[in-house]
């Protein structure tokens, strides 16, 4: 095998390893869900804007004709709707949830709408489709800044977790490099914030290390 072609094996199973590893870090959610019946502790809104991630890239990856963006938007959107349906069951204030998913559908039927009726010709529609993509995936991953300003005012890095900071910057490069391979620049740009905010993440966990956390919040009391 040529080194070219080991290199993008390498690369295409590195996306599909570590961004179904991210998925299925829900499943101890679901998992709690499970076991205690109720959704204490979980939070719904990243199940929605996952689906909507997933169900944009998969939108993106099918005009594209891109096997490896088809095969894990599509497993993440099946994940993230088991997830959604869990949530559903065991959340004790259905109509909320329920105006917050049905919101999402009208969104969705009105992209699809916009971009397949009104959008006819195939290359302004996969170059739209692929900015609202990026952006949307660059606005996920900078959401979290407002814990990292928390953490920076608390001198504590409770609300952040370290095993996911790594999921996230091998996930974000292995999407970078994936879209670099391809010259596809909504894939790569999209996905460099990713790697940004881990590098801060680690600063932070560097900062205020564990045991410097405990004794601040064991001042605190």
């Amino acid at each position: 095998m040529e080194a070219g072609g080991f290199l993008d094996s390498l690369i295409y199973g590195a996306c599909v390893v570590f961004t179904l590893g991210m998925f299925s870090a829900g499943l101890s959610d679901l998992r709690h869900m499970r076991m205690t019946r109720s959704v204490d502790n979980v939070q719904f809104l990243p199940f929605l804007t996952t689906e909507v991630n997933n169900l944009g890239w998969l939108s993106y990856g099918a005009l594209k004709g891109d096997g490896i963006l088809i095969v894990v938007n599509t497993v993440g959107a099946a994940l993230q709707t088991l997830y959604i349906l869990a949530y559903l069951h065991y959340c004790p204030r259905k109509r909320v949830v329920l105006l917050q998913t049905a919101t999402l559908l009208g969104v969705l039927l009105l992209g699809y709408g916009y971009f397949w009726l009104l959008v006819p010709n195939p290359e302004a529609r996969l170059q739209q489709l692929g900015l609202f993509c990026s952006v949307f995936t660059i606005s996920m991953y900078l959401s979290p800044l407002a814990d990292l300003a928390k953490v920076i005012q608390t001198k504590s890095t409770q609300c952040l977790s370290y095993p996911l900071t790594i999921a996230t910057i091998l996930t974000s490069a292995s999407w970078c490099l994936y879209g670099f391979r391809l010259r596809d620049p909504y894939i790569m740009v999209s996905n460099f914030p990713g790697i940004v905010t881990s590098f801060i993440r680690f600063w932070l966990f560097w900062k205020y290390p564990q045991e410097q956390d405990r004794n601040y919040w064991f001042l605190q009391t």
